[in-house]
């Protein structure tokens, strides 16, 4: 169970990617009757304010390193990669936490820090697009994926820069905990309670503007309209433009392609239907666009990794609820 989380900062923390980590594990929403988490910030001095990114900020930690030891998750926010320093205070902690069973998390450039701990020798690994190529000459033992929001190794998570650690926290809650813990935080924190670890970390509008030819209203409609057929050809013709350009500016706005986008918010749909109703597969199948159980559960077993089945009787409300009583 994931219950104590310890982060671990270093100097020149980034704000954004300590907050995420914060937001995620770090605030107290059992009145909603969520898990709580024991939630510890730590550094290898407590007590001395570390300086952050943001001028005239300072972050103070108030428990130590020997936290870490007894920690379920470590989690490491990003800090400048022009300035790379790596205290063996902290390096040393990270590495015995790690050997000790517990689950690392990096958010952006603290990949790097994990690497130092030697937890990305023979794994694959991410961090933000524009500091890929200095992970992989740093640390060459590890396979570096520059597309990815995040790569999940199992007891080693690393995602990729600033927003992608919403992402990579929110896999790890849903994964250890559950995907109703998972959605209500995402509520919580009004933002998408999954994106495929898969997709493309850099595209080219990663907000689409409000122009005319945009696709926010198509992507709005899909959406929407999850159980009709869609075709790249209708697709296109709604939002007003050809085939070819429509399929150029999909993947510019949404780093990736209208068949993968349109499985993946499919089987996103087709979890919530398993997770809070018992209806049958046959029911959420064509509910969710996939026409038959049959392509259900060839999709859903390829995206989430188990047949919807077991999926459902691991996370469906039923289930939880006779598994707490």
């Amino acid at each position: 169970m994931l219950s104590k989380v310890a982060v671990v900062l270093s100097e020149r923390l980034a704000m954004f990617e300590f907050g995420v980590v914060c937001e995620v594990f770090g605030l107290d929403r059992t009145a909603d009757g969520l898990p709580g988490f024991d939630f510890k910030v730590c550094g290898a001095e407590p007590g001395k304010p570390l300086p952050s990114t943001t001028p005239g900020i300072t972050i103070t930690p108030e428990y130590g390193l020997e936290e870490l030891a007894k920690a379920d998750l470590v989690a490491i926010p990003a800090f400048p990669a022009s300035t790379f320093g790596f205290d063996p205070r902290v390096v040393g902690a990270i590495r015995a936490a790690s050997d000790a069973g517990a689950i690392v998390l990096t958010v952006c450039s603290g990949a790097f820090l994990a690497g130092a701990a030697g937890l990305l020798d023979g794994r694959k690994c991410t961090t933000h697009w524009r500091y890929v190529d200095q992970l992989a000459a740093q640390f060459p033992e590890a396979t570096v994926d520059p597309d990815v929001l995040f790569v999940d190794e199992g007891n080693l998570i690393t995602s990729a820069g600033t927003a992608a650690g919403i992402d990579a926290c929110l896999h790890l809650v849903r994964r250890e905990i559950g995907s109703s813990v998972a959605n209500a935080i995402a509520r919580r924190m009004v933002v998408p309670p999954q994106r495929d670890g898969g997709q493309r970390q850099f595209i080219e509008r990663p907000v689409p503007e409000c122009t005319s030819d945009s696709l926010s209203s198509t992507l709005q409609w899909m959406s929407e309209n999850l159980e009709l057929p869609h075709t790249i050809d209708d697709l296109a013709a709604r939002s007003v433009m050809s085939t070819r350009t429509f399929a150029r500016r999909f993947a510019a706005e949404t780093g990736t392609t209208p068949v993968k986008w349109l499985t993946n918010q499919r089987v996103l749909y087709a979890k919530h239907l398993l997770e809070d109703t018992d209806e049958g597969l046959e029911q959420i199948a064509a509910q969710a666009g996939f026409g038959s159980g049959a392509l259900l559960r060839h999709h859903f077993q390829k995206v989430v990794g188990i047949a919807p089945t077991e999926y459902r009787r691991r996370f469906g409300a039923a289930e939880a609820s006779e598994q707490r009583s």
